[in-house]
């Protein structure tokens, strides 16, 4: 089994020029937060430039980082890649239905032809087509995939229509896990990957969200069959994106990927877990933070074999 089948050793960015909290995306994204009272080219320009340390360390690990530029303002979440897109071992693509209509233009040809040019693609899946019959299924950001065990765990929300994500789980050979869940004020989490995180070792996961007893029974049995630590966060931890971050495989072997806050928001007995499987790399990333992501969903992991 390939080491980097969990923790791909290379990702897409995208560096926003014109970067902006998505009012669109803010009726369920309860993490998005408003953007300050600062100049909007000041803002755009410190939003850039956290964009462009996160590539530089991923980089100064060996992690291979292909970097694209979005220069329009009709897509202010396109620093969020890993929700259109994402890439399976055996040279399989997905792409999929956004549900907010600013978001559908974060498509690019662009990508998936360089994906082709570099990593062996034999075929691509467009889901996005069922957007116009409001099914929704925002990628990495709606499942968190066990590429070795190959589940797909899954919060229930309106980012993750059960139809589409039967036909995914169906094509691409996935067992579908999905769970209930409410955060304090009563509403369903906009995206699995703020309450959960997996590594080849160990699993970050909030199960205070959980409302069926039985499925977090069943899920947190699953995961430690698997072989892994599973590491339970909190409500407060996940608020400070502590579930957001990735494992990755660089030069030196895997590190875990995530922000500033996310790092410091771990107990010294959660890190020396995380850390006993791989190293915490912390990037400080407080304004891309406001749009209601962290470092997980500006990574779109390629698990492609390269050319």
């Amino acid at each position: 089994m390939r080491n980097d089948i969990q923790a791909p050793a290379a990702v897409v960015m995208v560096r926003p020029h014109h970067f902006t909290p998505n009012p669109e995306t803010a009726a369920d994204n309860a993490f998005q937060l408003p953007r300050p009272e600062i100049n909007a080219e000041a803002f755009e320009a410190r939003a850039l430039r956290e964009v462009d340390a996160v590539a530089r360390t991923l980089m100064a690990h060996g992690v291979r980082v292909h970097v694209f530029d979005d220069l329009t303002r009709d897509t202010p979440d396109s620093v969020f890649p890993n929700n259109w897109f994402s890439t399976h071992c055996g040279g399989r693509i997905a792409m999929y239905p956004m549900a907010a209509p600013s978001r559908r233009g974060e498509r690019r040809v662009d990508v998936i032809e360089m994906l082709k040019r570099e990593y062996r693609v034999q075929e691509v899946i467009d889901y996005s087509g069922l957007e116009q019959d409001a099914l929704f299924l925002e990628g990495t950001g709606a499942m968190i995939l066990d590429h070795h065990e190959r589940v797909a765990y899954v919060g229930a929300s309106n980012r993750a229509d059960p139809i589409i994500l039967e036909r995914f789980c169906t094509h691409f050979g996935y067992e579908p896990m999905v769970f209930a869940n409410r955060d304090p004020d009563g509403n369903a989490i906009y995206h699995t990957n703020v309450i959960m995180s997996i590594g080849t070792e160990f699993a970050l996961l909030c199960t205070e969200v959980m409302t069926d007893a039985d499925r977090r029974d069943e899920i947190l049995t699953r995961l430690r069959d698997s072989g892994r630590d599973v590491i339970e966060i909190s409500w407060q931890q996940v608020t400070e994106f502590a579930g957001n971050g990735m494992e990755l495989t660089g030069s030196s072997g895997r590190f875990y990927a995530c922000s500033a806050r996310a790092a410091a928001s771990y107990t010294p007995e959660q890190r020396e877990r995380i850390e006993a499987s791989a190293p915490i790399v912390p990037i400080d990333i407080p304004t891309i933070e406001l749009a209601g992501g962290s470092v997980r969903c500006m990574l779109a992991g390629i698990h492609l074999s390269r050319r």
